[in-house]
């Protein structure tokens, strides 16, 4: 009996010391892969239960850029609102709906997914430019949330600003297929799922201008330098197998050293990025592309 009872204790204690040998089940599997996701997820379920411990001391305020063209003698203004947390999403973009929805009708911003794919809310945000829907609401009530336009963007009212410059960059760049060739077999172009995977960086881009208009050289030549997100996307053709224009893409970007070579690789783009893309390396392997593309001599004069 006494055997029996010591071969079931030990037979115990060796499993709960496996179970702590396993490692802590890994949250959000599914943004395996996604920093950028991985993260917001992890601080909006921080907020949450920050929120929940601090029950009944959850009102925040948040200050809100505002602007009317239709009394253009008044100069712009922060207002604050106050919101209970308690009753709001975890999102910045829920504070902005429940706003406008119950304090303030003439509040105007840009929304559409509220997932992170549109681009549509892109806003600075204490600080830092972000899409909305992606920015878990800070729940330290101690300080407000300031709320203003994308920087250096010509404002149309409140938090939406005139996005026609980027807009015509990024057409120019040509964002399609260009093939001299139909597909072999008549249907579709293929790809290698490594010439596939080569895309992977590039494509995810949503335009939302958060890297360009953080971006300090784009800031003085807003006409004249392409600015991130255009080469960004020029380079994710570029790049691509099925291109034939691939050669004569960038020869179009290099004609005029003002659409390319304004870059200076601060880096402000690739910090700014709510889908954890790179702009800079876009643009540096381009850059890179084109020298070894031309002469030394040519280069040098350049």
């Amino acid at each position: 009996m006494s055997k029996s009872l010591f071969r079931h204790v030990y037979g115990k204690a060796g499993g709960l010391l496996e179970l702590g040998k396993k490692e802590a089940p890994q949250k959000f599997p599914v943004l395996e892969g996604h920093p950028a996701g991985r993260r917001h997820a992890e601080e909006a379920t921080e907020t949450f239960e920050t929120i929940e411990k601090k029950r009944g001391a959850t009102v925040k305020e948040f200050q809100i850029y505002r602007w009317n063209p239709d009394r253009p003698l008044h100069k712009p203004y922060l207002q604050s609102y106050f919101l209970d947390l308690t009753t709001c999403g975890p999102m910045v973009l829920d504070a902005l709906q429940k706003i406008k929805a119950e304090d303030d009708s003439t509040l105007s911003y840009r929304r559409s997914c509220r997932e992170g794919i549109c681009g549509s809310c892109a806003m600075n945000i204490d600080g830092t430019n972000t899409v909305a829907c992606l920015k878990p609401v800070d729940a330290d009530t101690s300080k407000p949330t300031t709320i203003t336009p994308l920087p250096h963007m010509f404002v149309i009212k409140d938090l939406v600003v005139d996005l026609t410059n980027f807009y015509q960059q990024y057409k120019s760049i040509e964002p399609w297929l260009k093939t001299r060739h139909l597909p072999e077999d008549g249907r579709e172009h293929r790809q290698t799922p490594a010439e596939r995977k080569r895309l992977d960086g590039l494509y995810e881009c949503i335009l939302c201008a958060c890297c360009s208009s953080s971006c300090p050289a784009y800031w003085w030549n807003p006409e004249e330098y392409l600015g991130p997100a255009a080469l960004l996307q020029a380079y994710r053709w570029i790049c691509d197998s099925r291109d034939e224009f691939a050669d004569k893409r960038l020869r179009a970007l290099t004609e005029d050293q003002k659409r390319l070579y304004r870059c200076r690789t601060i880096k402000n783009c690739t910090k700014n990025c709510p889908k954890s893309l790179d702009p800079a390396g876009a643009i540096h392997k381009m850059k890179t592309r084109h020298l070894l593309s031309v002469p030394v001599e040519k280069a040098e004069r350049r």
